[in-house]
């Protein structure tokens, strides 16, 4: 959902004009499903910023529903990654993006289809900025829990 036509390269493109700032749009390219640290990716599959890496951090299958082989929860997690030459902007545009990030996932609150359902909640952590990427990376973690229940 981050990938298509009503994700990333919808919302990111609308709140730049709406907040009258300069954003890099987010291509499906940039959207990756892996967990993989910020140095380590620069140096070994290469990156565009912005970067966006979605995963799944935990699972926990609680049983709650009889005669299914799963019924618990799924916690995602979106990691947003920044880079810019200079500090003053760093912070203000990696707002923006889990902006983006978190009305996407407003927008498609409910049933996600194969035994899957997003409530609509999510928690956002801000991680300090620190020299990487084109001088200065920042890092900030959605994470959300989808329900599951399948046979």
């Amino acid at each position: 959902m981050l990938q298509d036509a009503t994700g990333l390269a919808y919302t990111v493109p609308a709140i730049a004009e709406r907040e009258g700032v300069p954003l890099r749009a987010v291509g499906p390219q940039q959207v990756t499903a892996r967990n993989i640290p910020a140095d380590v990716a620069e140096k070994t599959i290469g990156v565009i910023y912005p970067a966006v890496q979605v995963y799944c951090e935990k699972i926990t299958n609680k049983l709650r529903e009889k005669f299914r082989t799963f019924s618990g929860t799924v916690k995602m997690a979106v990691d947003v990654r920044v880079s810019r030459d200079r500090l003053e902007p760093l912070e203000r545009d990696l707002s923006l993006y889990v902006e983006a990030v978190t009305e996407v996932l407003d927008a498609h609150r409910g049933d996600w289809g194969q035994g899957m359902f997003y409530a609509g909640g999510y928690e956002v952590s801000f991680g300090a900025a620190k020299q990487g990427g084109k001088n200065f990376i920042q890092t900030a973690k959605v994470t959300f829990d989808v329900e599951v229940s399948i046979y």
